[in-house]
């Protein structure tokens, strides 16, 4: 009797293995494409120097020239790639070197005794640097958390500079492309006038002048805002034409209304779906996907209402997400697998970011998630850089999706399904697995994991590893239930997982 197997896309791993029967539970480097499991593409160094510091934040912009510019911040540096040479334009002066990690819960009492406004967060330095990036121009504008702003010409022979006349020190930085011009904004920065911080302060430059903040000048389309309600801004992010700005607790969207007393608006759309880290958020054409401090994954779509994502692994996630350390969750898109990702720090591994989960947003395998065992400190999709740009904690800058190894190295990846009932009815004893792969390079593994009930002890089987092109491989499991893994790790590395099919006898009933 042949049983071949045929699943879903996407993983289900938070149910219990029985009551998963017919998933895939558990998964490694693994996507879903066309309804089949694939391993995902590998990844290639894009320079041989390290960056310095542990890096948060990348950004990719062409200048006026079209050559290719891509910026990293890290937690000592800002660094600058351009024509295949790495420059530091770390600012001379004005630009302090930040933490690592995360040092506190970021609510009351977080920092030292004393900083910062009674019963609010600590505005100081208890949080990893992050950076937030813009491009003016061909220029580069850049702004280390709770920092200024500071400008880069775009001339690799000098550093950045502060910006003249932005706030002393701000949450985070962005321009925002207008049909007449352009705004760089300050979210969660100095007042103006009393020159104290406020979380929820926003202030923004005039339109197509990025150095006047004044709000009185002459003529000056400068102007200040403070959200309503608790909590402290987070982060902002271009949504089209609109301004979406993250509280602690809380999403505002923000409207360009072109009056000149108040050139936007800013209205709450959602409540308890805060953003947990700077980095944590980001947009896909007109729709937006965060993680929020409670560990939820959001989207929102401009007209809509914020509401959580359906995600059968993320219990894992919630689980292992190192405590204090929320700020260096980062999520990234993937446009050639319409894909979202977030790459985040698992407490099994440390502090440092470990560990991605993705979906997939459209087509045959919309809403189903993988995940994988990879560190990355900042992701960026493709565009303008030809493949998606990756950091390792160490440093390394990579191309992703391109080539099937890591950087020459081989990597590991594995999918697993649920335990499965093969045949309800029967005792089998599995002989053969006939492999119906596509694009294989490397050997893949098949193992069994066979008990005879749900919660019995399982036997673990695996059959000789399979080159490309064999036609079959021998296994001897006898059970009821069955879990099933398929797996690699040499360089190259692929596979994609037809409908493979399991050789059996029934050995009688039980």
């Amino acid at each position: 009797m042949r049983i071949p197997l045929d699943l879903p896309p996407g993983l289900n791993g938070d149910d219990t293995s029985f009551a998963g029967g017919g998933r895939w539970a558990d998964g490694s480097n693994v996507r879903f494409r066309l309804g089949r499991a694939q391993t995902i593409g590998g990844w290639e160094s894009l320079m041989a120097p390290g960056l310095t510091g542990v890096c948060r934040s990348v950004f990719a912009w062409t200048d006026n020239a079209a050559a290719l510019n891509i910026a990293f911040g890290t937690h000592s540096r800002l660094q600058l790639w351009q024509g295949g040479a790495l420059y530091d334009i770390t600012p001379a002066s004005g630009f302090v070197a930040g933490a690592i990690d995360g040092a506190g819960s970021a609510g009351y009492g977080t920092g030292a005794f004393g900083m910062g406004g009674f019963g609010l967060p600590s505005t100081t330095d208890y949080f990893p640097l992050t950076w937030s990036f813009g491009a003016w121009g061909q220029n580069l504008l850049a702004s280390p958390r709770n920092q200024t702003i500071f400008a880069w010409a775009n001339g690799t022979g000098a550093p950045a500079a502060p910006l003249a006349g932005a706030p002393a020190n701000l949450t985070y930085m962005l321009v925002a492309p207008l049909s007449g011009g352009y705004q760089v904004f300050a979210l969660g920065c100095n007042e103006e006038v009393s020159g104290v911080f406020n979380p929820l302060c926003i202030r923004h430059s005039a339109i197509r002048n990025h150095t006047q903040w004044s709000t009185t000048a002459p003529g000056s389309t400068a102007r200040e805002y403070v959200l309503t309600g608790g909590g402290r801004i987070v982060a902002g992010r271009m949504c089209g034409p609109y301004l979406l700005v993250w509280t602690s607790d809380a999403l505002f969207l923000g409207s360009f209304v072109g009056s000149l007393n108040q050139p936007w608006r800013f209205d709450r759309v959602g409540r308890n779906c805060g953003l947990i880290g700077p980095n944590a958020a980001v947009v896909v054409g007109q729709t937006a996907f965060w993680v929020s401090p409670d560990r939820q994954f959001h989207s929102y779509g401009v007209g809509g209402e914020p509401g959580p994502i359906g995600c059968p692994i993320r219990q894992d996630f919630a689980d292992r997400l190192a405590a204090s350390q929320g700020d260096k969750v980062v999520a990234s898109s993937n446009g050639e697998f319409a894909e979202v990702r977030f790459d985040y720090p698992d407490s099994r591994d440390g502090y440092e970011n470990s560990r991605y989960l993705a979906v997939c947003l459209s087509g045959p395998d919309a809403g189903a998630w993988h995940r994988g065992v990879m560190a990355r400190t900042a992701f960026i999709d493709a565009g303008p850089s030809a493949y998606p740009v990756g950091v390792t904690p160490g440093g390394q800058v990579l191309h992703h999706e391109k080539g099937h190894s890591a950087d020459g190295q081989a990597f590991a990846w594995f999918i697993e399904t649920a335990d499965s009932y093969l045949d309800p009815e029967s005792l089998l004893l599995v002989r053969e697995v006939w492999p119906d792969f596509k694009d294989q390079l490397g050997p893949v593994s098949v193992s069994l994991a066979a008990r005879l009930h749900p919660q019995g002890t399982a036997t673990t089987t695996t059959a000789p590893a399979m080159a490309p092109g064999d036609a079959k491989a021998d296994i001897l499991a006898s059970g009821r239930l069955f879990r099933v893994r398929f797996s690699g790790a040499s360089a190259p590395t692929a596979c994609r997982i037809g409908t493979p099919t399991f050789d059996v006898a029934r050995t009688g009933r039980r």
